[in-house]
């Protein structure tokens, strides 16, 4: 196998773009968010990202697919937050329908690659 170049998978470019759209958004929420769901999907973005990259170095598929699936984990958590962070009154109903669109589109890219991989 052949180590793959993270930088030009569209998986990582659409997870760095949800990392800049996190702390845009999260900057919003009130303070007592702070070390709560301010910090818990900032840091779960970066995850995403981080894992594919990291996972790009590997040797094999089978390595990479494992930090795929990380990745693919940290993006269903990171959606699961968003959800609460709505309920919770901090996103307005358009910021989040487009932020859902977005995690749902990586999530699916995400799982496409890894059946690819998977071939």
């Amino acid at each position: 196998m052949k180590r793959h170049n993270f930088k030009k998978l569209h998986i990582w470019k659409d997870s760095m773009g949800l990392i800049q759209d996190t702390y845009s958004v999260t900057t919003k929420f009130p303070d007592i968010e702070k070390f709560g769901l301010r910090s818990q999907l900032n840091r779960c973005s970066v995850s995403i990202a981080s894992n594919i990259a990291e996972g790009s170095s590997k040797r094999s598929n089978k390595h990479f697919i494992l930090f795929l699936e990380i990745s693919l984990g940290s993006a269903f958590e990171w959606e699961t937050q968003m959800i609460a962070s709505h309920q919770l009154g901090y996103l307005h109903e358009k910021q989040f329908s487009n932020l859902e669109e977005k995690i749902n589109t990586i999530q699916k890219k995400i799982s496409n690659f890894i059946d690819k991989l998977h071939e």
